[in-house]
């Protein structure tokens, strides 16, 4: 058997995650997950808004209290489960912070590297997606502003609030940069390239 080094040690790799961003997971219905995530383990629901790729089934956001979010795509015609069922509850894709500036670096190396590559625009940040070794969907985010991890889910939960004032159906770079106006945080966007919305990857 092959043996493999156990370090701390950073390797020599194709890019370096900065760390997580957000685990999004197959939830069954809106009221049911609310209940549990926000009632009983106390997350704040921070962006409630329908999901970018598939308009019928709705993202649901949860502040995990570290900056980090565990968000659900949700439907109201699912029921939630006693046991485990091989759609809900699955885990749909993972999601590493990456360093804004960085992006455009870590697109290529990926693409030198052989893999395939989506990059969009995702409103409250931008993304690029690739796949594991077995098939399962891995996300890239960058942060569009400077913001404080033990702010993030305040910022998020202020712009969901300015999108709605505004009658818009998804957040985007307008509402965090009036909602870190609103904190009196400093506002200061990365350099991003243009990009998509939706994604079909």
């Amino acid at each position: 058997m092959p043996t493999h080094e156990v370090t701390a040690e950073r390797p020599d790799s194709t890019l370096r995650a900065t760390g997580w961003d957000h685990v999004t997971l197959i939830g069954s219905n809106a009221d049911d997950t609310v209940a549990f995530y926000r009632d009983v383990l106390g997350l704040p629901l921070v962006i409630r808004q329908p999901n970018l790729d598939r308009e019928e089934v709705e993202h649901l956001f949860f502040d995990a209290g570290d900056g980090r979010l565990v968000t659900f795509f949700v439907d109201e015609s699912r029921d939630s489960v006693e046991t485990q069922d091989p759609g809900i509850g699955a885990v749909h894709h993972l999601a590493f912070s990456i360093e804004p500036e960085e992006l455009p670096a870590i697109r290529d190396r990926l693409l030198d590297a052989g893999h395939e590559v989506s990059e969009y625009d995702r409103g409250a940040f931008h993304s690029l997606y690739t796949h594991d070794h077995n098939g399962l969907v891995i996300e890239l985010a960058a942060d569009k502003f400077d913001v404080p991890d033990d702010r993030k889910g305040e910022v998020l939960a202020h712009a969901q609030a300015a999108r709605v004032a505004a009658g818009d159906e998804f957040i985007a770079t307008e509402h965090l940069e009036a909602a870190l106006e609103e904190l009196g945080l400093p506002v200061e966007r990365y350099d991003l390239p243009d990009a998509a919305t939706g994604r079909d990857f």
